[in-house]
């Protein structure tokens, strides 16, 4: 097992150098997706081994789920990326599988029979949508900035639906979990609601509906947001950025990087990409690559 070594100091990424600051200057914004808040908010561990630590940690073995779920939404971006009079249910499973993401399996029958639960859930879910229905983006980068940040995400989908007053924006999400959502997810999800601010100004138009698309339940979770609550969500994201930037500085003043980032032990720690390098997740059991597939998910010794 290597160990994190809490001598060195995290060096900032490749091809982002350092800014210089000056009197007067203001501060650099704090330039952030929405995988790179969420990553520090779970765990800043985590956050530093990620997209501090250069080199970085090897990461364990690709997962399964992960793969899955990459599959699926490429799949969807190419369905619509076909020519309306060939969205049809039978032009799914060359898509899937011109997509596929073979890697995490526990072997060729676990795959299979995920690619075809797969297939299942594709051709569930665009039986519900209208083929002539083109979305105002797919995989769609919105961008903004803050008196803090400088957001960029990918959403999924972004759709122009009918509003009281003119055409509104709608953030679409794809999940592919065991697990279903409600509506207390749409609602909480900080990144979903980025992706709300952000759209609405990139397009100028108004987006407060977010919802998350959970194909193998063939169901929909959605939250509508006002101006106040997009303005609370952007308020904690602004938090955690400078959160992360004063523990730079004070990794850059000479601080421990294992007490600036520290380690949220818990149940995540057996599905962390970097458990072995870190001392606290190594004392939890890990998870198998493919184990998420399967029902239950079982933990395995090293």
């Amino acid at each position: 097992m290597r160990r994190a070594s809490s001598a060195g100091t995290p060096r900032p990424r490749s091809g982002q150098p350092e800014q210089l600051g000056f009197a007067g200057m203001p501060e650099r914004l704090f330039t952030c997706t929405p995988s790179k808040l969420g990553a520090y908010a779970d765990c800043p561990r985590r956050y530093r081994y990620a997209y501090l630590d250069r080199p970085a940690p090897p990461k364990g073995p690709p997962w399964a789920h992960n793969s899955l779920g990459a599959s699926v939404h490429t799949a969807l971006k190419n369905w619509y990326a076909l020519p309306a009079d060939r969205r049809r249910p039978e032009a799914l499973p060359a898509l899937l599988k011109g997509t596929w993401v073979r890697e995490g399996y526990r072997d060729d029958e676990q795959e299979r029979a995920a690619y075809q639960r797969a297939l299942g859930w594709l051709e569930g879910y665009v039986a519900t949508l209208d083929p002539g229905d083109d979305p105002l983006g797919v995989e769609r980068v919105v961008a903004v900035k803050t008196a803090v940040l400088a957001f960029n995400g990918r959403a999924d989908r972004i759709d122009s639906r009918p509003g009281p007053d003119g055409p509104e924006l709608v953030i679409v999400d794809y999940k592919t979990g065991r697990t279903g959502l409600d509506a207390d997810d749409a609602r909480g999800s900080q990144a979903l609601a980025l992706y709300a601010y952000a759209a609405e100004r990139t397009f100028r138009r108004p987006c407060r509906r977010v919802e998350l698309h959970h194909l193998p339940t063939g169901t929909v979770a959605g939250h509508d947001h006002s101006e106040e609550s997009l303005a609370r969500q952007l308020s904690r994201a602004e938090d955690t950025a400078r959160d992360i930037m004063a523990a730079e500085r004070s990794v850059t003043d000479g601080a421990d990087p294992d007490e600036a980032f520290p380690t949220v032990a818990g149940p995540r720690c057996g599905w962390c990409d970097y458990r072995r390098t870190c001392p606290v997740g190594a004392q939890t059991p890990g998870r198998e690559p493919w184990s998420a597939i399967d029902r239950p998910a079982a933990p395995v010794a090293d």
